[in-house]
């Protein structure tokens, strides 16, 4: 658990945190972001904007990252971090501990801030048409075998066509080499995703990007946006943990504002 902070924290103009903002047509008072590498204190290899505090990096420089992320997009809560364990469980965010594994969250009110990190696997924000429900699902390979996007729609109770998603910065296709063993992990749940997997010699390049797709439109969620940036290539803007091994955590995140306050940056 990370130590409070008692000293004044170092005033931050919201240029200096780079993030990115979902390209979907979400309703209005659903926000969202990515966050990028850029605009924090943490020294190499988790330089700058780490925001993962399992990594091995100084618990302080976490915290302070922490809550200038909070500071800077103006966020109402600061986020409920799970203990992702790269599996399928979905839980409500309002009854987030410390202790709570999980890979996803969701939640129906405002004021209540979703997050996953990650450093090469997928994230994926869910929200309804009507801006009521979110949630944010943290989907590396393990993940989407183990079917955590159908768990979230389920979790949701929302009629997937009223449903869409936004697919986050993550490893793309032409740097994600696996086995077979995890060719057959998907091909075994549907034989569809075997177009999601491409050979290079006796290994294959995975495309989480397909296969999520592919998950999301099996569910009927057939808006879904986002997708295309590589953490393993863009290594100015992303950490990846298969390109550096060592390295910080992007944190992915969304909220519903209902405050009534025009938009500005988010």
């Amino acid at each position: 658990m990370l130590p409070v902070m008692r000293k004044r924290l170092p005033v931050v103009r919201p240029e200096t945190v780079p993030w990115l903002i979902p390209d979907w047509p979400a309703p209005l008072g659903v926000r969202a972001c990515t966050t990028t590498r850029r605009g924090g204190i943490s020294q190499p290899p988790y330089a700058s904007l780490n925001l993962g505090d399992h990594v091995g990096d100084r618990q302080r420089a976490v915290l302070i990252n922490r809550q200038m992320l909070r500071q800077t997009l103006q966020l109402p809560a600061e986020p409920r971090w799970l203990q992702q364990v790269h599996g399928r469980s979905i839980v409500d965010a309002e009854q987030v501990e410390p202790s709570v594994e999980a890979d996803g969250s969701f939640t129906r009110r405002a004021g209540v801030v979703c997050a996953v990190l990650t450093a090469d696997c997928l994230p994926v924000l869910l929200c309804d048409k009507a801006g009521q429900t979110i949630a944010a699902l943290h989907c590396g390979w393990r993940s989407l075998s183990a079917g955590i996007i159908a768990a979230a729609v389920e979790a949701l109770g929302i009629a997937p066509a009223e449903l869409m998603a936004w697919l986050g910065p993550a490893i793309g296709p032409d740097a994600f080499e696996v086995g077979a063993d995890v060719r057959t992990a998907f091909v075994t749940v549907d034989t569809d995703h075997a177009a999601a997997f491409r050979s290079c010699g006796d290994r294959w390049k995975a495309d989480l990007y397909h296969i999520a797709r592919q998950e999301l439109v099996r569910l009927s969620v057939k808006d879904v946006y986002g997708g295309g940036r590589c953490t393993y290539t863009e290594a100015d803007h992303f950490y990846s943990f298969r390109r550096d091994g060592t390295t910080g955590r992007m944190a992915t995140l969304i909220w519903i504002d209902r405050s009534g306050e025009p938009r500005t940056s988010l």
